[in-house]
């Protein structure tokens, strides 16, 4: 079981600017604000079953579909990081985790 969730810089930084893109475009928050609730609820998900995401060729690393987004994340102990978030049409091969 996770008790802890914590997004690391990369995750963070990705995140923002996906919502910040979805604000832009919609000139509204209200999409945006759905996604991130979206992916709160993801993320409350994965802490309860940890193994629910997608193993990767990455050790210790699995990914989780939210949406149209690719959630990468390692799971340390009782400790989620949440690794990177992208969209699920980014090159594969430009997947950089840290």
């Amino acid at each position: 079981m996770v008790t802890t969730i914590i997004w690391t810089e990369k995750g963070q930084r990705e995140l923002i600017e996906i919502l910040k893109y979805w604000n832009h475009r919609n000139k509204s928050k209200s999409f945006s604000a759905r996604l991130n609730k979206l992916i709160e609820e993801q993320l409350n998900l994965i802490s309860e079953f940890p193994k629910i995401g997608r193993t990767t060729d990455i050790p210790n690393v699995k990914v989780k579909v939210v949406h149209k987004y690719l959630l990468y994340y390692e799971i340390i102990e009782d400790v989620l990081y949440v690794l990177t978030l992208r969209h699920g049409s980014a090159d594969p091969k430009s997947l950089k985790i840290r």
